[in-house]
């Protein structure tokens, strides 16, 4: 069975950084698809970014694009997901998903897809 752990997440001001891990037990992240969906109360799901097991890149959502970067951390068995120049608006809920399908996409990511999933951390970006 397959565990995430997120940590990382708090307060910070627009303009800020935050870096979010997911801590994998039972299994590699060279051998899974992950990535990280967001999600506020009274809004959809949204994909934020997702690294296929079949690809060495990240995938990530226009909302993110240039100021958020994953990165897997192979030795530690560990996902991150650096947010700069935070907004506002990137106030939810981030949970890191893992699945060990070799192709899955940031559509996946909204949907209830994914194998495993963590408990979630909270990121609020005040104005």
């Amino acid at each position: 069975q397959v565990q995430l752990v997120e940590s990382g997440g708090g307060s910070v001001q627009a303009g800020g950084s935050l870096k979010l891990s997911c801590a994998v037990a039972g299994d590699t992240v060279s051998s899974l698809s992950m990535g990280w969906f967001r999600q506020a109360p009274g809004k959809e799901r949204e994909g934020v970014g997702i690294i296929s097991r079949g690809d060495d890149s990240a995938v990530y959502a226009d909302s993110v694009k240039g100021r958020f970067t994953i990165s897997q951390d192979n030795a530690k068995n560990t996902l991150y997901l650096q947010m700069d120049s935070l907004k506002p608006e990137d106030t939810a809920m981030y949970y890191c998903a893992a699945d060990p399908y070799y192709w899955r996409t940031l559509l996946d990511l909204t949907k209830e897809i994914f194998a495993y999933r963590g408990q979630g951390t909270q990121v609020t970006v005040s104005s």
